[in-house]
């Protein structure tokens, strides 16, 4: 079993327009709405691949009521291909606020994506204390687990941190992937895995020098850092060498959840034990088949299973 671990979970909405236009109104040509946040939509991907998957965070209110309802509800085969091979348990901790709603706006005219990101429920000092006793619980059956994305009002900003610290106490590999002061307090607790972009990367190291940068973040404490560089691919600094992956030309689409998948492919690589490389090329394949997808935070696998012997990897030969 995998487990993911959404602090801020989100009932996602995509609206697709023909054309945005600024101080315009719009008609909406198509309108979808799915259970959201980074660690969801890493669940979503990695039961798409076969791995039973198990959820927590927060979820509250009527919007976290319709969340947990798709949640339990995937979409039939036959129309979305990116249905659940496997399942996903919710295991998500119930908050007295509202869960937050992400909007984003396609443009179809331009491939372009406009995001809006409500900040999410205030999270008591009880509600984490409940989310701390069923995390150390579920990683108990845990063979690999993701902590993903931002921190709802109310969590500490070293939340991230104590999470990484149970984790490795409990010999679980953990995966870290969110951004700025998180991130840097909780790579000092030594995640085996952290997955910034390159925006995140500089502003941790304050390099936008990819290898530089790369480098200099494993320094400060993960065992493994890959670096995602947007239509160039991946970079992933290790303990074992150093490997960039890139896919075989650049696509436009709607880039929402592609780090998610990417996440999603080195997660379930590192659990069915596939070397670096092969790790690379599936989250490259993944995460571009996510930009190609009609749908926000989707994988189109007919693009996947194409992509996927394509991408190519290239091992830096000096040392990480």
């Amino acid at each position: 079993m995998i487990l993911t671990v959404t602090l801020n979970t989100a009932l996602d909405l995509t609206y697709d327009v023909p054309e945005l236009v600024p101080h315009a109104s719009h008609r909406v040509s198509d309108m979808s709405e799915r259970p959201g946040g980074k660690g969801l939509n890493v669940a979503r991907v990695l039961s798409a691949l076969g791995h039973d998957t198990v959820v927590t965070g927060f979820a509250g209110g009527s919007t976290g009521a319709v969340l947990r309802e798709l949640l339990a509800a995937p979409a039939p085969r036959e129309t979305d291909p990116t249905a659940a091979a496997a399942p996903v348990t919710d295991a998500l901790v119930e908050v007295a606020g509202n869960t937050r709603r992400t909007i984003a706006v396609v443009d179809r005219a331009t491939g372009d994506t406009t995001q809006l990101n409500e900040p999410g429920p205030l999270v008591t000092a009880a509600e984490w204390a409940a989310l701390l006793g069923r995390y150390e619980e579920l990683l108990t059956g845990a063979d690999a687990v993701a902590l993903c994305g931002s921190l709802p009002p109310g969590i500490h900003v070293g939340a991230y941190a104590e999470l990484v610290r149970l984790a490795r106490t409990a010999g679980v590999p953990v995966l870290l992937d969110t951004s700025g002061e998180p991130l840097r307090r909780g790579i000092a607790a030594r995640p085996d895995l952290i997955k910034p972009n390159a925006d995140e990367l500089a502003r941790l190291t304050g390099s936008r020098e990819p290898l530089r940068a790369t480098r200099d973040a494993r320094r400060r404490g993960a065992h493994g850092v890959v670096a995602s560089l947007g239509p160039d691919g991946m970079l992933a600094v290790t303990p074992d060498g150093t490997w960039q992956a890139a896919p075989p030309a650049k696509v436009l689409g709607n880039p929402t959840g592609a780090g998610d998948s990417a996440v999603a492919g080195l997660l379930s690589g590192l659990v069915e034990g596939l070397s670096w490389p092969d790790r690379l090329r599936r989250a490259v394949a993944l995460s571009t088949a996510t930009v190609l997808s009609p749908t926000a935070g989707d994988f189109d696998r007919a693009a996947y299973e194409e992509l996927l012997p394509r991408v190519g990897v290239e091992e830096h030969t000096a040392a990480a």
